[in-house]
């Protein structure tokens, strides 16, 4: 055993190198496909870098033992590792397929290692015989670091590639990108600031104590790295954060520091493995929906059977952007394609179920939710859709989940694709309420009451029963107004809502209705029909009440739904319901649509009621359950807009959507933030600081 001076302890630690040349002084001859001896001399000289590449003078300990011939076996050889492993230990371990891999123990026992491969999640951690003839089979013992594999990082240089890990990979679940390298630091370097790269698993300790991510050997060497597919993910609006010694401007993640022995970095090739690639220009075809509307591009994945045949299985191919994966036809499944499209670009959600912060959350035991299954079936997905190694996507479990607890979408047939959003949305809140036991609460009565008051008594009363992610940044309040025609009785009540329902009023004399009337007429109040009859307390009898809402706050993602599809009992037809679809169009704003005059309640300048469109759920035909539903989305992560037909992807933009299809508007605040819609900052703010029966203290101290 060959070891720096400097290494040498009494006590060996764990990880301290002191196995990492150990090695029968032996080389393998190519000619005779066989081991033979080298001298001792010839030994040190192949070990000079490790060994002799210090400025003072060092000293070498020589273990030497004697065989009774050439043939022997050496006595210690097949005991001496086996007999010294320790936790922390690096070595060189196989797995199942019988690959070799520089990996860390972290479990001894009598007859086995359990060891964590460098570079991969602790998913793949795997089970070792700690000698031979012992323990799991076919798998050889751990053998010295760097004895199967080579120290591939002591040779690095400027213009290699290498495999990093994508900056938004999940911990469990990462991603690896190639990378180019552009700068590499000194041993003795000061370190440069980690900045941008991937989450990492916390699998050691530092002299704090604390967990810190995994690095070989502790040692300090960083290179400065070029991932030609983070370019994207470098905002335009973000100065670089400083230059390296070559003046290479640091464009986190695109380019970036990381520590060359860390678990962020490994050698090409190792998790993407090379393909040749004969045509990597995206194949192209343009159409055209509707006469008026202009032709997008759909483009193909490099690996080009992007929509061929009637193939109903996920496809790995690269996307034409991130998150921009298209989805089989699963049997007139467009109408949960065209949803899953629009809400997957929601930052705030998807980032939850990506960093798998909704695990925490989920709820088993509440009985309006699925256990937890539906958001489980998101969460993968989601992920699934973020990964980057799919062109095309067959969400089939997540359909099937859907099914099993909304019966009415267990079917091949056609659905109202708003009907869908409203369960999806509905059934993720239930799986991750982090009400546990709902009490028995009351609606709160406004009327006499001053609406601030009793806008904020009515959210607590909410927040009883009702407390998740949505919860936080896709509900609002609205106020309700009901009053007899007959004896002038009044109620006023404000009730919480997700999607906002506008009916639409052609005109013969325009082309198009301004989103503006729309909203006009929503705020301009209704009279009830006799099928949505309010029950008069004062004439003790269901009545058709002058009803008008008007919005108190709005969350941070508003939906807004067109009210294209009409329902009428025709009363020459055995009075059979008739219905029709209005298939104006709707001019609707892309970049900024002010609902300031709409809003009642307080409005926070740092986050004003104001929204740029993110998403818009299209529908062609003559009812909600038949025709085809379509999707033209933002991307939340490249800002370019594609337009989502099933599994066709193609570029276009937000204009493009403004045609008599666009059915559900999808918004998200243009500037700042508001949790509740705004009411946790009324809430604190409120002069009073009342608290009532159900306790206002009680939620505030869950939160």
């Amino acid at each position: 055993t060959v070891t720096p001076s400097a290494n040498i302890n009494a006590t060996q630690q764990p990880g301290d190198g002191y196995e990492l040349i150990d090695s029968r002084p032996t080389l393998f001859d190519k000619k005779s496909r066989n081991e033979v001896p080298i001298s001792v001399e010839k030994f040190l000289h192949l070990n000079e870098k490790s060994v002799w590449n210090q400025s003072a003078p060092v000293v070498v300990e020589i273990l030497v033992e004697l065989r009774s011939s050439p043939t022997a076996r050496w006595v210690r050889e097949p005991l001496e590792l086996a007999n010294r492993l320790q936790v922390g230990d690096f070595i060189d371990a196989q797995d199942n397929a019988h690959k070799w891999y520089e990996a860390i123990v972290r479990e001894l026992t009598p007859e086995t290692v359990r060891v964590h491969y460098f570079g991969w999640a602790s998913k793949w951690d795997g089970v070792l015989p700690r000698r031979k003839g012992v323990g799991p089979k076919n798998i050889s013992p751990p053998a010295a670091l760097w004895t199967h594999t080579t120290p591939w990082r002591e040779k690095i240089k400027v213009g290699d590639e290498v495999e990093v890990r994508e900056s938004a990979s999940l911990v469990q679940r990462p991603k690896w990108y190639k990378a180019t390298v552009i700068a590499v630091s000194r041993e003795f370097d000061s370190p440069r600031e980690i900045a941008g790269g991937a989450d990492l698993e916390q699998n050691d300790e530092n002299e704090k104590g604390e967990k810190v991510p995994l690095v070989l050997l502790s040692r300090k060497r960083q290179i400065l790295v070029r991932v030609p597919q983070e370019k994207h993910n470098v905002s335009t609006t973000v100065q670089p954060v400083g230059n390296t010694d070559g003046n290479i401007p640091i464009q986190p993640p695109y380019v970036r520091w990381i520590n060359l022995y860390g678990e962020e970095v490994c050698k090409a090739n190792t998790h993407n493995t090379a393909k040749k690639q004969t045509n990597t220009a995206p194949a192209t075809v343009s159409y055209a929906v509707e006469p008026e509307r202009k032709p997008v591009t759909v483009m193909k994945s490099f690996n080009n059977i992007h929509g061929t045949g009637f193939v109903r299985e996920s496809l790995r191919g690269v996307p034409p952007a991130p998150g921009s994966v298209g989805l089989h036809n699963l049997g007139n499944s467009c109408y949960m394609n065209s949803i899953l499209q629009c809400i997957n670009h929601i930052p705030s959600i998807t980032q939850y179920f990506l960093k798998g912060e909704y695990q925490k959350e989920v709820n088993k035991n509440n009985p309006l939710g699925s256990g937890g299954k539906v958001a489980t079936a998101y969460a993968s997905f989601l992920n699934d859709i973020w990964t980057g190694e799919y062109s095309i996507l067959a969400p089939r479990l997540l359909k099937q989940i859907v099914g099993c607890y909304a019966p009415q979408f267990n079917n091949n047939y056609q659905h109202d694709s708003q009907e869908f959003h409203q369960y999806l949305m509905d059934g993720l809140h239930e799986d991750l309420n982090r009400v546990k036991d709902k009490p028995y609460v009351e609606d709160v009565e406004a009327l006499g009451m001053k609406d601030d008051r009793a806008a904020i008594e009515s959210w607590k009363k909410h927040l009883l029963r009702h407390d998740s992610l949505f919860v936080d940044y896709t509900q609002g309040l609205h106020r309700s107004h009901l009053t007899c025609p007959s004896c002038g009785k009044e109620s006023i009540k404000f009730d919480v809502y997700s999607s906002i329902s506008l009916p639409l009023v052609p005109s013969k004399n325009r082309p198009s209705i301004p989103l503006e009337d729309c909203l006009d007429q929503f705020a301009a109040g209704e009279q009830l029909d006799e099928h949505n009859a309010w029950y008069c307390s004062g004439c003790k009898k269901h009545v058709c009440a002058l009803k008008l809402i008007t919005l108190w706050n709005t969350p941070d993602v508003l939906v807004l739904h067109l009210k294209r599809f009409t329902y009428e009992k025709c009363s020459q037809v055995d009075g059979r319901i008739i219905r029709s679809k209005i298939e104006d169009k709707v001019d609707f704003p892309i970049d900024r649509l002010d609902l300031t005059p709409y809003v009642l309640g307080p409005k926070d300048p740092d986050a004003p009621p104001i929204y740029k469109l993110f998403g818009v759920s299209e529908h062609t035909g003559a009812t909600a359950n038949s025709g085809h539903y379509t999707a033209t989305v933002r991307n939340s992560k490249d800002g370019n807009w594609y337009r989502y037909n099933d599994s066709h992807v193609g570029t276009t933009s937000g204009d493009a959507a403004v045609t008599g299809g666009a059915y559900l508007l999808f918004y998200q605040r243009a500037k700042g933030s508001l949790r509740w819609a705004g009411m946790e900052k009324e809430m604190m703010q409120h002069k009073g600081g009342f608290t009532d029966a159900e306790g206002w203290t009680a939620i505030g101290k869950k939160r």
